[in-house]
């Protein structure tokens, strides 16, 4: 079961990351139509604007990680939370361009929601329970995604886009609230002072340069997200232009959303219910391994399929192999440093992440242009150099 022998400070935690995926699920689908409709801009720009939150996030990331470590992980937390509040509002109220801009960076320099809530999950996990209870947090990231788009779309189709943002913006606020009052400081004030004064150790360059298991965590890590964002950024195209080619508007934007639905299920089935039973019989290095082949074979069936049929056993590889790879990396990457720089190393590993997805967005609609089914080709094609780190992560922790 999902939430046995959850205590209540992990329970809270994944309702908070619930509700505010669900709520930037929401807004997601509909701030390109948005942008488009209200501002007139075109489709390069729109991109951009999608792009921007990502772009800010991997600057922000590790800094927002350290700062958990040295002054708290629950300021930080609602901080991060009350930026993403005033973005949506931001968004409902923007009057130009350069507002939308200005709203998806303002969330991205404060979106350390995620990093702080993972850090705030490896506190108070013992270290050999840290990929089960981390894949938690991907399970419910997932089932905000199943939800989210088909709310957003609801909710705009009855009371007009602003109103996503609104309700988006209403979501987190209750987060906020939850936070403040639900969830105790895991660093003690010993700690975030010894924290401070170990700042020379934090992660910087040269750092992890002479960190080789922690740079080929983040190799891996960055080759999958790219193939995520290459996923992300052209699946509807590929989607009308080849599994629906011939079919009606509503059947096509329909099935896209089936599809990509069961994309979201896979990846929640997978963390909630395959991954504890997975890590009692294999190390996490394996399932690295394991799941970096899984989405590589995922994307060439993408690259390969001509129908809607073809394209399902892609929506449960694809999602499998990241669903079993992620959680096991990020538990992977807390154990390469000391416990004083778990945050600092999240943050870095969530940039490894934004970075992955600003190239895989960026480069994915130059790769369409080419062919529809050539970004899926590409996404295959690096999959082999994370299969490779992978092997080379497995051998280490095998030796």
């Amino acid at each position: 079961m999902f939430f046995k022998n959850l205590d209540r400070r992990l329970t809270t935690i994944l309702l908070i990351v619930f509700i505010q995926m669900l709520g930037g699920a929401m807004v997601l689908p509909v701030l390109p139509l948005y942008a488009q409709r209200d501002f007139g801009l075109p489709a390069p720009i729109i991109t951009l604007l999608v792009s921007s939150y990502f772009i800010a996030l991997f600057f922000a990331g590790p800094w927002l990680g350290r700062l958990s470590d040295t002054h708290g992980r629950l300021p930080i937390l609602i901080i991060s939370l009350i930026g993403t509040v005033l973005s949506f509002v931001l968004m409902a109220l923007a009057n130009s361009a350069w507002m939308l801009f200005a709203a998806r960076i303002l969330d991205g320099v404060t979106g350390g929601n995620l990093i702080v809530a993972q850090a705030y999950v490896t506190d108070i996990t013992p270290r050999e329970q840290r990929t089960e209870k981390l894949g938690k947090i991907f399970a419910v990231f997932g089932l905000g995604f199943i939800f989210g788009p088909a709310i957003g779309g609801f909710v705009s189709g009855a009371w007009g886009e602003h109103a996503s943002f609104w309700v988006a913006a209403g979501l987190t606020l209750i987060t906020v609230i939850i936070a403040w009052f639900a969830l105790d400081e895991t660093i003690t004030p010993d700690q975030q002072t010894a924290n401070r004064n170990r700042g020379r150790t934090s992660i910087r360059p040269a750092a992890l340069m002479q960190n080789p298991p922690l740079m080929l965590i983040l190799v891996v890590c960055f080759i999958v997200q790219f193939g995520l964002g290459i996923l992300q950024s052209t699946f509807s195209l590929f989607g009308a232009a080849v599994l629906f080619a011939g079919y009606d508007e509503a059947t096509t934007n329909m099935g896209i959303g089936l599809i990509l639905a069961a994309v979201g299920t896979t990846q929640f089935i997978t963390q909630t219910f395959l991954l504890r039973p997975m890590l009692r019989r294999y190390r996490e290095a394996t399932l690295v391994f394991v799941g970096s082949s899984v989405r590589a074979l995922g994307a060439v069936f993408y690259a390969l399929a001509t129908s809607p049929w073809m394209a399902l056993p892609a929506s449960i590889c694809f999602p499998f192999g990241i669903g079993i790879t992620m959680p096991s990396l990020q538990s992977l990457a807390t154990r390469t440093v000391s416990d004083n720089l778990r945050g600092g190393v999240l943050g870095v590993y969530q940039s490894s992440i934004s970075l992955g997805v600003i190239f895989g967005t960026a480069f994915g609609g130059v790769l369409f242009d080419i062919s529809p089914q050539m970004p899926y080709w590409v996404a295959a094609g690096s999959g082999v150099f994370a299969i490779f780190a992978a092997f080379i992560l497995w051998r280490q922790s095998e030796a």
